[in-house]
């Protein structure tokens, strides 16, 4: 008898499909026992082979959560050692919050965010997020992971990433009525027992929302405008106050507690020499050539009061966004519309709206 050649060789399809996905945004994965997660910013991405994973681990769900990582961190960390965070400090702790958000916001769109979660030793931060991961808007963590999930509509992620997550959808939808353990005795649970219902589509044609909420339907969202009912968000599409909202739904932006428009969002507010708050604040009012303005301090307006702030004793904390002369703010100020299409992009900008 002749002895076989084997002329294919099998892989696990979300093994072929995650690698694949990393290939096509620019990562090489190498499998290493020397690490468990690392890349030294030449684009390869090297993560611990399967005898040093936890039994819950996947390559799928490793390279996810990298990806996730250059998405928070931005195209540039693509050349940075480990996405350009310490790893040997708390100091980029908040980042990695981002990431998990981020994590769970996109998986949540497929019904994977049970399973595909993290394993690392921030599992406890992630299974505490609660049905929207990207609450509240004002927390740092959040704001980078919005700016993330902005990115993952753009080259290089897109359109691979959503093109793997769909996949994966496919396949954890027909085996996960098999997940179930063989028998009493068997430890543990397979991860295709953890699969859920993806959210529907929404009519606009924008992304479902995995937050069931009564109260979150396009009539009460903030980018829902017009007598013709057009949502900003879909560029324009008309939609029913009573459709369920999709995924970017806000309600109506606080700007005593937003500030978007008065941060990195816009460069300046100019001021007529009639204005009131020329004669109320005048300490506030500069000559830039033949304009008056309202003063900027950095990248935010003078008159803007909040966000990161030091305590005497040293300790860090953020306070929400207020305007210290709201009563008395410019016209301009004044004339802007809240949860207009210039409040939109401002918000965009920050990483206030996706």
């Amino acid at each position: 008898m002749l002895p076989r050649v084997p002329t294919h060789r099998y892989t696990d399809p979300l093994d072929r499909i995650w690698l694949t996905t990393a290939a096509r945004i620019g990562l090489r994965v190498q499998r290493t026992a020397e690490a468990y997660a690392s890349t030294p910013g030449d684009g390869t991405l090297l993560l611990a082979d399967r005898p040093h994973l936890d039994q819950d681990d996947s390559l799928a769900q490793m390279i996810l959560h990298e990806i996730c990582h250059s998405l928070v961190q931005g195209e540039a960390s693509f050349v940075e050692r480990d996405w350009g965070l310490d790893n040997e400090s708390s100091r980029d702790v908040p980042r990695e919050h981002s990431c998990l958000r981020l994590q769970a916001v996109l998986t949540g769109a497929y019904g994977l965010r049970r399973f595909f979660a993290p394993t690392t030793d921030f599992r406890a931060f992630y299974d505490a997020l609660g049905a929207d991961p990207l609450t509240p808007r004002w927390d740092p963590t959040t704001t980078l992971a919005v700016l993330g999930r902005q990115r993952a509509d753009r080259s290089p992620w897109a359109p691979h990433l959503a093109a793997a997550l769909r996949a994966t959808q496919a396949i954890a939808e027909q085996a996960a009525p098999f997940g179930a353990p063989l028998s009493p005795s068997e430890a543990a649970t397979e991860l295709w027992g953890v699969v859920d219902a993806a959210p529907p589509a929404h009519p606009s044609g924008l992304r479902g929302s995995a937050v069931p909420s009564v109260d979150r339907t396009c009539g009460t969202c903030a980018w829902r405008h017009g007598k013709a009912g057009k949502c900003r968000q879909s560029g324009g599409k008309r939609v029913l106050p009573g459709w369920p909202g999709c995924e970017r739904w806000e309600p109506t932006p606080d700007c005593q507690d937003c500030g978007a428009c008065c941060r990195a969002a816009y460069d300046l507010v100019q001021v007529s020499p009639r204005d009131p708050v020329r004669r109320k604040h005048p300490r506030l009012v500069v000559v830039r050539g033949p304009y008056l303005e309202i003063q900027r301090r950095g990248d935010r307006c003078a008159a803007l009061g909040g966000g990161a702030v030091t305590d005497p004793d040293g300790d860090a904390r953020l306070v929400p966004y207020a305007c210290e002369i709201y009563g008395d703010r410019p016209k301009a100020c004044r004339d802007f519309e809240n949860g207009g299409e210039h409040c939109l992009t401002a918000r965009r900008r920050v990483g206030l709206s996706l």
